[in-house]
């Protein structure tokens, strides 16, 4: 439960955060949720990617819908060299992923573990 609600936060605040700042703004949210909901480097790493990367693989997808593959196909092709517009939402959304992944994990490790009772 923790981990999805993490993963809602994240969104979330990525997508709050976009509207106003630049690109990059995903780490910073990412990082805050994971500097306050105390997560395992691999949860937050996981939590982080997976917000970011539905969140950003979404607004891509729409984006594209939107305006009917026109901007998708032209740069897949100029890209790649072949129309795969959903290759370059794919790699959208990865790439989201990985920043937002990055930007939890940092703060997961920041983060003092708890100390147990002796």
């Amino acid at each position: 439960m923790r981990f999805v609600l993490a993963i809602l936060l994240t969104a979330l605040l990525g997508y709050i955060l976009g509207l106003f700042l630049p690109w990059w703004a995903i780490a910073v949210a990412a990082f805050i949720v994971a500097l306050v909901w105390q997560q395992r480097p691999g949860k937050a790493f996981l939590s982080g990617f997976f917000a970011i990367f539905l969140l950003w693989g979404v607004l891509a997808l729409v984006a594209d819908i939107r305006n009917d593959h026109i901007l998708g196909n032209r740069m897949s092709e100029l890209i790649a060299g072949s129309k795969m517009p959903m290759v370059l939402v794919a790699v959208s959304a990865l790439i989201g992923g990985l920043v937002a992944g990055m930007g939890a994990l940092s703060a997961s490790v920041l983060r003092p573990a708890p100390k147990k009772a002796a």
